[in-house]
């Protein structure tokens, strides 16, 4: 898909309500789908199935299957999905000072 400028194709891996919410925590460590559903409780399991499977086809997360009765799966991101760190990072401090902002007025 052409972009007109380059934030297009970050929109596209991360944009929306959950996807950066989601590589926040697994910017902690891995997670299985119930820790992030915990983690997230306005989250309906349907989304957070459909996002977690976008951010696996854009290459950010990886899904584990542990082959055990019963199956277990974990999510992570992945060395690409690391690359995003510093967005995250940046989003997150802005977001530090949004919340003080608002506070203050």
């Amino acid at each position: 898909m052409p972009y007109n400028i380059p934030v297009e194709a970050t929109l596209e891996v991360i944009g929306g309500k959950w996807k950066v919410v989601i590589l926040c925590h697994l910017d902690k460590g891995e997670k299985r789908t119930s820790e992030l559903k915990r983690l997230m409780p306005g989250i309906a399991q349907k989304m957070l199935t459909q996002q977690l499977r976008e951010l696996e086809e854009a290459r950010v997360v990886k899904r584990h299957v542990y082959e055990q009765v019963p199956p277990k799966v974990v999510y992570s991101l992945t060395e690409y999905g690391w690359s995003l760190k510093p967005v995250l990072d940046a989003m997150c401090a802005w977001g530090e000072r949004h919340i003080d902002e608002v506070e203050e007025s």
